[in-house]
């Protein structure tokens, strides 16, 4: 099974090159050697949550033949995003954007960071309480858990600053379930991966670019601007689970090794 992940796309009538850039990374998507069976979108698809903006996303990402899930970030709006997009996957927890997809071997589980008015996220006793249900369900399927600010520090002030709230009592939910193979986010626009209660984190940059942090200045937010990526989360019996990145740009494609000897 093949999951792509695309995250922070911004959509804004306003910023053009926002919906120029999902467009291309969706063409990225169809062109691809091997279709993904699911597309996630984590956050922040839109910059201001209006209805005209997830309009102009719906369009944008509506040439994917398969099922486009999505969780809100800070930038988009909870009740508006349910009134467009209704329900996705099943056992959602009434009020949120947070559900589970159980089509294939991997098991998805969406959460639901958005706090309104609020560039932080978190996750609060009701929502901590469904995860564990959910998790309690399923003990020995392999599943991928996508939300929208990641669990771990960035050690980048700014960054640090609108983190996620409840990370704590997170880690010892996730801590409690083996399964969990993968947590992804977005938010910070910065590829980063890091250990988190015995499995990995992982985030996924903007779908305009990738940003790059000066490490020296932490008390800035300095970057370097490098193309745009995506993640592909592959899960295989027999290899388990592997994250891979992949540039979203035009790039030949070449054979190194014919099956036989190396070319």
């Amino acid at each position: 099974m093949l999951v792509a992940q695309l995250s922070d796309p911004h959509i804004n009538p306003q910023r053009p090159h926002k919906a120029e850039a999902l467009r291309r990374a969706v063409r990225h998507l169809l062109e691809l050697p091997r279709h993904p069976g699911a597309v996630l979108v984590t956050g922040d698809c839109t910059d201001n949550g209006t209805r005209e903006e997830y309009a102009e996303f719906r369009a944008l990402v509506q040439p994917l033949p398969v099922p486009v899930y999505i969780i809100p970030g800070n930038h988009d709006d909870r009740d508006v995003m349910l009134e467009e997009f209704g329900e996705q996957g099943t056992s959602s927890l009434p009020g949120f954007v947070q559900y589970v997809v159980e089509d294939g071997p991997l098991r998805l589980i969406a959460l639901d960071t958005h706090v309104p008015g609020e560039s932080g996220g978190m996750l609060d006793s009701p929502r901590l309480r469904w995860l564990s249900d959910r998790l309690e369900e399923a003990p020995r399927r392999p599943t991928l858990i996508f939300m929208h600010h990641p669990p771990v520090v960035a050690g980048l002030n700014v960054m640090d600053s609108i983190g996620l709230g409840g990370s704590e009592a997170f880690r010892e939910v996730v801590a409690r379930h083996g399964q969990v193979e993968r947590i992804v986010a977005g938010h910070t626009h910065i590829t980063m991966t890091g250990r988190f209660a015995g499995t990995l984190v992982m985030t996924c940059p903007g779908t305009d670019n990738a940003l790059l942090p000066d490490l020296t200045q932490p008390e800035k937010l300095v970057v370097q601007l490098q193309p745009p990526l995506c993640l592909l989360h592959a899960w295989d019996d027999q290899t388990g689970f592997l994250t891979y990145t992949s540039i979203i740009a035009p790039s030949p494609r070449v054979t190194l090794h014919d099956g036989e000897r190396w070319v």
